[in-house]
């Protein structure tokens, strides 16, 4: 028994030792999800610029006094929890773009967030990351103070139709540019940015839809008054239907009575 204690409490150790990287920092992607491809919008007048795919998103975000940037994202129960990301890129103000292992850029995970440690403070730092496939997407805002951010969404991708959307916080700024709708919104400084959208195609499956049900509902109606119709001129050819306006009976009591 006490050798199983004393088993048991070796393989916690090794657990906690192995989770150490990621409670205290440390951990992080590794160098070949750091260095992977990719191509980024850097001409931009947006403060942060985010570009949302199916299932990944890209992200280019300007920063001018600070020498890091602590990504993350909301967890399952409202928690923060670190961002994945990968293709990380760093651009200097003269518009040199370089990788990790091009510079003295860290990454490491600490606690509820992931740590980019930037080659100099000023300049643009660009990322990638996936997100769940719904039509869904909410991000935190990556730097302080009131910016400009422009969100644009994947192709096809609409705002706009109540109970179809939600743009939170709200933004009446929209453009549509080869099929793909860009939010943007002015002086933000709350976070985070919510946007629930639908697809163009999905309008007209629901409007054909409504019109199809529509249809059969009036069909349904001209069906049913038929069937009335058709009954009341069989009560009639039957003689079940009987005027008794000029009845005997209706000018007055019976003889006997008056």
């Amino acid at each position: 028994m006490r050798r199983r204690l004393v088993a048991l409490g070796l393989l916690l150790a090794l657990v906690a030792l192995a989770g150490c990287s990621s409670v205290f920092g440390g951990g992080g992607p590794s160098d070949s999800q750091l260095n992977k491809n990719a191509n980024y919008e850097w001409d931009t007048n947006a403060t942060m610029t985010i570009s949302l795919s199916r299932s990944s998103f890209k992200a280019v975000v300007g920063v001018e006094n600070e020498s890091w940037v602590k990504v993350y994202r909301s967890g399952t129960f409202g928690d923060n929890e670190p961002l994945s990301i990968r293709a990380l890129r760093f651009r200097y103000p003269n518009g040199t773009v370089v990788r990790v292992n091009e510079s003295s850029m860290d990454v490491s995970a600490g606690g509820s967030r992931t740590n980019v440690t930037l080659p100099t403070a000023g300049g643009q730092v660009a990322f990638k990351a996936d997100r769940p496939t719904d039509k869904r997407f909410s991000t935190p805002l990556f730097v302080d103070g009131k910016h400009s951010i422009e969100m644009t969404l994947p192709p096809g991708g609409r705002v706009g139709i109540p109970f179809f959307s939600e743009v939170s916080p709200g933004s009446s700024d929209r453009s549509v540019d080869d099929n793909r709708m860009t939010i943007r919104w002015n002086n933000t400084d709350s976070g985070p940015l919510t946007v629930r959208y639908y697809l163009a195609r999905d309008i007209l499956i629901f409007g054909g839809m409504a019109v199809i049900l529509l249809l059969v509902a009036v069909g349904g109606v001209a069906y049913y008054l038929r069937q009335i119709r058709s009954l009341e001129q069989r009560r009639e050819e039957i003689g079940i239907d009987v005027d008794t306006e000029d009845d005997e009976f209706d000018d007055g009591p019976p003889p006997g009575m008056q």
